[in-house]
């Protein structure tokens, strides 16, 4: 919850944050009947807007649910740039859009129709900021990602990433790799995931089960525009130890570099380049 004084987005309207906006029978707390995005914004421009609308209607027509009211790129990004003004956050900021099924039936809904929901935190950094301390990872076995029409979509059903964060407590460590079913390495918790070999880099194919994540595509193309090759290629544990660089991303941090798996450690060669290059397209004026 935000803090007193601060105020949420509802269907375009600003609300305080402390104010009760969701029912008991939301769907998307009943069942996981949501989806979401976070989004990296600074100032009053939000970082790939485009993208993040796309994606967010494109997995609302893959599960039936009708856009909301008032949903159109121009209404949807200025209700964000409102709230961020609102909440006077005009530097970094992390951005939570969410859409859901209006309340209605059990199982089986008795409604397409849909709300959203966006609220705003301040983030530390303003840029796309790499990590000083790599990351130290490893591998999450105890559950594989089912693969289907769900797995590349941001639902709001995380038990999976929810267990996985948990075993990373245990286990010591500032990440998780998720295997599918099949075997083969993912994604990270929050996170795609990325290995660097020579001068190729790799990173799981959508069919093997990873989000199809705005900022995985973004560093796909950053990396082509400065000269390196990303290459799709299911990846395996072996894939880990014949790696010299490992880094993660998502769209609010940007890109993290991992350190070390076990006994192995790595590079951040290609990492401090691509962040680099991503905040020098982004913020051209910093």
């Amino acid at each position: 919850m935000a803090d007193n004084g601060q105020f949420i987005c509802f269907n375009g309207k600003m609300i305080p944050a402390t104010s009760p906006s969701l029912f008991h029978n939301n769907r998307g707390f009943c069942y996981g009947d949501a989806l979401f995005e976070t989004i990296h914004a600074n100032g009053t421009r939000i970082q790939f807007f485009t993208e993040h609308y796309r994606r967010i209607t494109t997995h609302l027509s893959l599960l039936k649910i009708k856009p909301p009211r008032f949903f159109s790129p121009q209404n949807l990004e200025e209700a964000m740039i409102k709230l961020l003004n609102k909440n006077r956050l005009l530097k970094g900021a992390r951005l939570r859009l969410s859409v859901f099924r209006n309340s209605g039936g059990y199982y089986t809904p008795q409604t397409n129709e849909s709300s959203y929901l966006i609220t705003a935190t301040p983030l530390e950094e303003d840029l796309y900021t790499l990590n000083k301390k790599g990351l130290k990872i490893d591998i999450f076995r105890d559950i594989h990602k089912p693969l289907n029409r769900f797995s590349n979509m941001k639902t709001a059903n995380s038990l999976l990433y929810i267990m996985a964060g948990i075993k990373k407590s245990e286990n010591g460590v500032d990440d998780m790799i998720l295997v599918n079913e099949k075997g083969n390495l993912c994604e990270g918790i929050a996170s795609n995931l990325f290995l660097v070999k020579g001068k190729e880099i790799f990173t799981p194919p959508l069919g093997d089960g990873c989000v199809e994540g705005v900022m995985r595509g973004q560093l796909i193309r950053i990396a082509a525009e400065n000269g390196f090759f990303c290459r799709e290629k299911s990846l395996v544990e072996n894939d880990l130890k014949e790696a010299d660089e490992i880094f993660l991303s998502n769209a609010v941090k940007g890109i993290t570099w991992v350190v070390a798996w076990k006994q192995k450690r790595y590079y951040k060669k290609i990492s401090v380049m691509l962040t680099e290059a991503l905040n020098k397209e982004q913020f051209p004026d910093t």
